[in-house]
């Protein structure tokens, strides 16, 4: 049968070689070539072509598409049986290995050094199109090193002026970012190659009339919000790939905290596991379990319990007063809280009704019981492990933060989180031998989705304290367990400039900071007491958290400082009018619409305001900002931080900016309150203790600003400290509701902005 069978193939080999003469004498060469590498590509790849239809059977057409590796023209390539003349850079061109390769296929050379020789490579290609081709095009520019779609170049323009009856077609290539083609890295194989690796050509709508790369820019970047959503999978949860992890890294640290408790990936699976069939014992009929705990390892593995149970987690803003707590308390139709009665007496919070203490369940879980439950986390297959929960399953209820009013329950689905973890990780390179320093609370969108999730789910460790505010305790535990990755506010950093050494913080890679405007004062001081760049991110609750970030490391970077960075792959931004809600161009304010596979379900048991949140699927920020030409997000301020006086927005932001450049960097922040004469006026909270009202009214009124946005002198007060929410946050509704207590105004206004619950990542 062996002989047999050598010979068959022996055969068979001979068989297809006599083709190939026939056809190449046939066809020509070409057509076989494109029909091996056809074969090749699947081959090492599971290619899912998604809108073919789209690519014209006939006539011209411009493709445009990312660029991610070096694979991507042979891809977009298997999506339609036409040559397409794809611009290529002219030094691949002409190695000797591609060269014969390039010429087959028809490839046109550009030279980036040269601009007469690149102007005459787009000529060439209108050309091409004028004779009915398809032409191809990566107007980035170049491979991406960083997985962000860069913006695109102005010389598409070149080949689109005038063609304005040709379609341009845009197309999204995603799940290459790690590939060995690709750049990840630093270099091309920098990964092992693999085979059948899932990759998705999502080929969108044809464009015609007049385009330019701004605009082509923006269309690809949506197309890519639309093809992430081909990544879900029924089993894509938080418990699945957690417990997937847990089984990879079964005997390295997962969790640790500032208590000296430190568990294994092992011993964490097997403590979840336990507290699952607790809840699923005590809570057979409960959609959501409250969670009343610090940042620790009994907070994560509490949170950790709940999800592989397949419940959703509600962790309570234990800052917020208890009246906050017993409204989400009661939205969610939570009937059983976890918590701790050390944590509650430390903190002097209230004991909630339905209560059940960390320290009375874990003593009820036998020796036998954490035998066989240690033995089925060891030896059973993960499907078994995670639960019934799926992918699109409700996994969190966090209530905003309440900064501008009444906080609203947010719904993030497994998805949601899985889906801006994974972004994340493609931006920012982390490794087994990572180690997360958590001091957000978990009831905070950022410290449950990254400073929880993130770690355990990538299989690396994580270290929490409770106190943002404790620098030393803090710089302590970052030392002790070489923290790598530091998730904070500015104003929690400036404590840590201030008490934390230089060999506490020696191991940080990433220090990424958000909730607040990053001054560069901050940035300087950080950067020469600890060697590290503080990394400024954007992001907002609805958005599961994290919309934007900066990143510089050794492989790359995609930094400027004064902005809150790029976009996550995957995640689409728009700037519109605010009233109109018209697009605006690069550079030009207006108001921020975000989407992605992370957008929220919405606000809970409130479609209402859930619609009003959406703009055509966009979730509508509330901030104002601006995308420049290289595509950095710069947010300019809340919308809601802009009074209109005399007819005339007048920016608090702005303000702030100055009074701190004259007195130093002092909290101070600027609120509206209610005017009967102009409907608003302004009013300033400062710290500074050693400036009467009538000296920094002075000073403010001969800075230059506008008089119009200078506050009166009678309405500027000294306090002792600015109200802030328990992350670090301002409180800005606690701070104008102070103002108008000290103008002594008689009513609070109630009306906010409906969509102005953001909590900055």
């Amino acid at each position: 049968m062996h002989i047999i069978f050598v010979v068959a193939i022996v055969l068979v080999l001979i068989l297809l070689a006599l083709v190939s003469v026939i056809f190449i004498a046939w066809k020509g060469a070409a057509p076989l070539v494109r029909f091996t590498t056809w074969c090749l590509a699947h081959l090492f790849f599971k290619i899912r072509i998604v809108g073919a239809q789209n690519i014209p059977k006939h006539g011209a057409a411009l493709i445009v598409s990312n660029h991610v590796s070096y694979a991507d023209a042979i891809l977009i390539g298997c999506a339609t049986p036409r040559f397409i003349r794809f611009l290529m850079w002219r030094q691949l061109y002409e190695n000797k290995w591609l060269h014969w390769f390039s010429r087959i296929l028809y490839a046109i050379p550009i030279a980036t050094n040269s601009p007469k020789e690149s102007l005459r490579a787009l000529r060439n290609a209108r050309t091409e199109l004028e004779n009915g081709m398809l032409v191809g095009v990566f107007p980035e520019g170049g491979i991406t090193r960083t997985s962000h779609v860069n913006p695109f170049e102005r010389g598409v323009n070149v080949i689109t002026r005038g063609l304005d009856t040709i379609p341009i077609v845009p197309v999204y290539l995603d799940g290459l970012w790690g590939h060995s083609l690709s750049l990840r890295g630093g270099h091309v194989f920098a990964s092992p190659l693999s085979l059948r690796h899932p990759v998705t050509v999502y080929i969108g709508q044809p464009i015609t009339g007049n385009v330019d790369a701004e605009h082509l820019h923006q269309r690809v970047l949506e197309l890519g919000t639309q093809a992430v959503e081909y990544r879900k999978r029924p089993a894509g949860t938080l418990s699945h790939r957690f417990v997937a992890a847990a089984k990879r890294n079964w005997s390295s640290t997962a969790v640790a905290d500032s208590t000296g408790k430190q568990l294994t990936f092992g011993r964490t699976l097997t403590a979840a596991l336990l507290l699952k069939k607790w809840i699923l014992r005590n809570c057979p009929e409960s959609r959501c379990v409250g969670l009343l705990l610090p940042s620790s390892v009994g907070g994560a593995l509490a949170n950790l319990g709940v999800t592989l149970a397949g419940k959703t987690a509600v962790n309570l803003n234990f800052t917020a007063g208890e009246e906050a707590m017993l409204h989400a308390v009661e939205k969610c139709e939570v009937s059983t809280i976890l918590s701790s009665r050390v944590f509650l007496e430390k903190a002097k919070l209230p004991n909630l009704p339905g209560t059940v203490f960390l320290e009375d369940l874990l003593p009820t879980f036998t020796a036998a019981s954490k035998i066989l439950t240690m033995a089925a986390a060891r030896l059973l297959p993960v499907r078994h492990l995670a639960g019934t929960a799926r992918s699109g399953d409700l996994a969190a209820i966090i209530f905003s933060s309440g900064s501008t009013g009444t906080p609203k329950g947010v719904m993030l689905s497994h998805w949601n989180s899985i889906a801006n973890i994974d972004a994340a990780a493609e931006v920012y390179s982390v490794y087994r031998t990572d180690c997360m320093l958590g001091v957000l609370p978990f009831f905070h969108s950022f410290g449950y989705t990254y400073t929880l999730w993130f770690p355990l789910v990538q299989g690396f460790k994580a270290v929490f304290h409770p106190n943002p505010n404790e620098a030393k305790a803090i710089g302590e535990l970052a030392g002790a367990h070489a923290a790598t990755l530091f998730l904070s506010t500015p104003t929690f950093c400036s404590g840590y400039v201030r008490k934390c050494t230089r060999e506490q913080f020696q191991s940080l890679r990433y220090m990424i900071v958000g909730a607040e405007k990053l001054r560069p004062a901050l940035v300087q001081a950080f950067e020469e007491k600890f060697g590290v760049t503080p990394l400024e991110g954007y992001g907002c609750t609805e958005m599961g958290p994290v919309v934007s970030v900066n990143v510089i490391d050794k492989e790359h970077s995609a930094y400027k400082p004064g902005t809150a960075g790029r976009p996550l792959p995957g995640v689409s931004l728009r700037i519109v009018d605010p009233e109109t809600l018209a697009p605006l161009s690069a550079g030009e304010t207006g108001l921020l619409l975000v989407s992605g596979p992370s957008r929220m379900i919405g606000y809970l048991d409130d479609p209402e305001r859930t619609a009003q949140s959406l703009v055509d699927g966009f979730y509508s920020t509330g901030d104002l900002a601006c995308v420049d030409s290289e595509g950095f997000l710069q947010i300019v301020d809340r919308l809601a931080r802009f009074s209109k006086i005399a007819g005339e927005m007048v920016p608090h932001l702005k303000i702030e900016e100055k009074i701190q450049e004259i007195f130093g960097d002092k909290p101070c922040v600027v609120v509206g309150i209610p005017d009967e004469q102009r409907g608003e006026r302004l009013a300033l909270l400062y710290t500074d203790q050693d400036t009467a009202p009538t000296g920094l009214w002075q000073r403010l009124s001969a800075s230059g600003l506008p008089r119009l946005w200078v506050p009166k002198r009678e309405n500027m007060y000294r306090v002792e400290s600015i109200p802030l929410l328990g992350t670090g946050k301002l409180d800005l509704y606690g701070a104008r509701t102070k103002a108008i207590e000290l103008a002594g105004a008689t009513e609070v206004p109630v009306t906010v902005n409906a969509s102005s619950s953001k909590s900055d990542s």
